[in-house]
């Protein structure tokens, strides 16, 4: 079976999140955000501009002056919001967000995909 985490690290920051936003283990759409963001280091440096553990609830980044995000970046936040709650705009398309990511991203988001739809890909990770 595939690795469910890229490295420690992104497990470590994963489980941070989860307990930070006091997740139920049954919300695999959160966690698929929180899989995205504590997989790649940029985004989770900056995460406190994607989400807000206190409202609960996705921010409005991709515009924002005060935070920086790659190209790359913004797919992977698209992706982890469309994957949360179905939130889209017109660069939310699998091509615009899937072409400008690496490898070691093309992996994130493909097992970000499986934790939202399979069950049996998240059954060990959300334990």
């Amino acid at each position: 079976m595939k690795r469910k985490f890229v490295s420690d690290t992104h497990k470590e920051r994963f489980t941070t999140m989860i307990i930070e936003d006091d997740m139920s283990p049954c919300d695999v759409e959160r966690a698929s955000l929180f899989y995205i963001i504590s997989g790649n280091e940029d985004l989770y440096r900056k995460r406190r501009y994607i989400y807000d553990t206190y409202e609960h609830c996705i921010r409005t980044c991709l515009d924002n002056t005060e935070v920086d995000f790659s190209s790359g970046m913004k797919s992977l936040i698209r992706l982890g919001f469309n994957l949360y709650n179905g939130w889209s705009d017109r660069y939310t398309t699998p091509m615009s967000l899937l072409g400008s990511l690496d490898n070691r991203n093309l992996q994130l988001a493909g097992n970000a995909i499986m934790t939202r739809f399979n069950s049996n890909f998240r059954e060990g990770l959300l334990q």
